[in-house]
């Protein structure tokens, strides 16, 4: 049993931290341990979701007080991904959550959801659609390799 929260406090934390303010992927880590056969794969979603759903609400929240953190190195996007995420966030709304999930773009977008005030709980929901969309996708990939 030990073993096992091991495991899936490590998929939680390399999922947050993907999220976050490390250049990390997590659909590898999840895609792995998929593939071991080794673990439920609804767990393994659910662990992952989790992690990555809740890094990306640190990302809200940042965004709500970007002015003090903008310019720190350790922020998760540069000016120009927030300029341009902002842009695309004005243009098609909180929709753009959607695209949460996509490298480069999608912490941009969750960052600038705090900045333009995004309610959490609409946050959340589509954030959540997202991620859970993708990780379900990964889940397709590996299972049609294995």
């Amino acid at each position: 049993m030990p073993a096992d929260f091991a495991v899936y406090a490590g998929l939680f934390a390399i999922a947050f931290a993907a999220a976050t303010i490390l250049p990390m992927q997590s659909e590898a880590a999840l895609a792995g341990l998929l593939l071991s056969n080794a673990f439920p794969s609804a767990v393994l979603i659910a662990v992952a979701s989790a992690g990555n759903i809740l890094g990306s609400v640190v990302n809200w929240g940042l965004g709500r007080g970007i002015d003090r953190f903008r310019d720190r190195k350790w922020f998760p996007a540069n000016s120009a991904q927030l300029d341009r995420a902002a842009s695309w966030y004005r243009r098609f709304g909180r929709w753009t959550l959607l695209l949460s999930w996509m490298p480069i773009v999608g912490d941009p977008l969750t960052v600038v959801a705090g900045v333009l005030r995004e309610p959490l709980a609409s946050f959340v929901i589509l954030v959540a659609i997202a991620k859970i969309g993708r990780y379900l996708a990964v889940l397709g990939l590996t299972t049609g390799l294995s």
